[in-house]
């Protein structure tokens, strides 16, 4: 889970996401993070739930939209060596 709270930070702002938005990012960081090795270490599941929460934010909440986010986040990773 992203252990959120009802709010996100951003730039210092505290934005207000929605239950459905929360559950969304938590569904798509558990379902990128499986093709983790041992479902990825702390810096890589915060580096995916750090993009899905700046995407949430500039309303992209749908799970097609953070799924896009959660699987360019991990090709990131990837590339950077894990």
């Amino acid at each position: 889970m992203l252990a959120l709270t009802s709010h996100a930070y951003r730039l210092g702002v505290m934005t207000e996401l929605s239950e459905r938005t929360k559950a969304n990012m938590d569904v798509v960081l558990e379902e990128t993070c499986r093709q983790l090795p041992h479902g990825g270490d702390h810096d890589s599941r915060r580096f995916i739930a750090e993009r899905l929460i700046e995407a949430a934010q500039s309303g992209h909440s749908t799970l097609g939209e953070l799924g896009i986010v959660a699987r360019r986040a991990l090709a990131e990773l990837m590339g950077k060596g894990g």
